[in-house]
């Protein structure tokens, strides 16, 4: 009995390694006869797991989905993956997510072999994870969204305090919030929508036929760094794309490759000198490419602070003059 649940585990995890097995291939891989196969893949579907045959030449076994959740069989890569992710959703922008994750880390935990779970509950507890000040949605309203985008079928709702009809294409999640990408029937454009701020969400029976559209995750980050701004700076730094990509999150500022060891950050804002504080804190020569007014306010700030640091100290000393 002992061999017999080893080779039905170890069938279980050469289904889910790959799409479709023939029997002849399952066969030489287990080391057994065909008649053994047929009799594992009856075994495991008494276990629930839904075991897909294709009959004829071409055909073979497949691991479909079920009605439900059976045990997993995870490697050691994937068990240590899954349990990281885990970790990394417990402080997530999903409402609920984050007790859930942990009772399924709690779970997993407790079917790992001694020597996996040592290892994660090393990586665990030499981690902290940095939660940043995010807005969670509702995990109905994720699948609801989702679901409409894979069926291509219009959604309505209320955003903005006005009734909205579109098309959806993708969700975007940055660290902090969730926005959907979908075409404004009315408006005839493309748009982003927050999810945090959608209320009355209800798919319809209407489908549509997709068309083409832009990059989702460049649509919506154009959109959130720039069109809710009064301001929209156009910045040529002296610094790699990369290096300044690592201090500008993507919901915050897009960054474009200049060459030459340059590139040119474009961020959103409310006030100039805000923004030019923000420029010059990133520690780069800049060089400001739109709008002029930005020059005008770093200038005035110039002035400021030179003011500043050439008052006397209340000793009367002086601070020393840059090179």
């Amino acid at each position: 009995m002992e061999g017999t649940t080893e080779r039905v585990l170890r069938l279980l995890a050469l289904l889910q390694r790959r799409p479709s097995w023939t029997a002849a291939e399952l066969a030489a891989e287990l080391g057994v006869t065909d008649r053994s196969v047929r009799r594992d893949v009856e075994r495991l579907r008494a276990l629930g797991y839904p075991v897909r045959a294709a009959p004829g030449v071409g055909g073979g076994y497949r691991l479909g989905a079920g009605t439900r959740l059976p045990p997993l069989l995870l490697d050691d890569a994937e068990a240590i993956a899954t349990a990281v992710s885990l970790r990394l959703a417990a402080g997530g922008t999903v409402a609920g997510a984050g007790d859930a994750a942990l009772r399924a880390l709690a779970k997993l935990d407790q079917v790992m072999p001694p020597r996996l779970r040592a290892e994660v509950r090393a990586l665990r507890g030499a981690t902290d994870i940095l939660v940043g000040p995010g807005v969670e949605v509702d995990p109905e309203l994720l699948v609801k969204l989702a679901r409409a985008c894979r069926d291509a079928v219009r959604v309505r709702f209320r955003y903005a305090g006005r009734e909205r009809t579109v098309e959806p294409v993708r969700m975007v999640a940055t660290s902090r919030r969730w926005y959907l990408m979908a075409w404004d029937v009315d408006r005839g454009d493309w748009r982003t929508f927050r999810l945090d701020r959608m209320s009355g969400v209800a798919a319809t029976t209407w489908r549509f036929r997709p068309r083409e559209h832009p990059d989702p995750v460049a649509h919506v980050q154009r959109s959130v760094t720039a069109s809710p701004y009064r301001y929209l700076a156009r910045v040529r730094l002296r610094a790699a794309a990369d290096r300044v990509r690592e201090l500008v999150p993507p919901q915050v500022g897009r960054v474009e490759d200049g060459g030459d060891g340059r590139c040119v950050l474009v961020v959103g804002g409310d006030d100039l000198d805000r923004l030019a504080v923000h420029i010059v804190r990133l520690g780069f020569d800049a060089e400001v490419l739109d709008p002029p007014e930005l020059r005008e306010a770093a200038a005035r700030l110039a002035r400021g602070l030179a003011t500043m640091a050439d008052s006397p100290a209340p000793d009367g000393t002086r601070a020393e003059p840059l090179p």
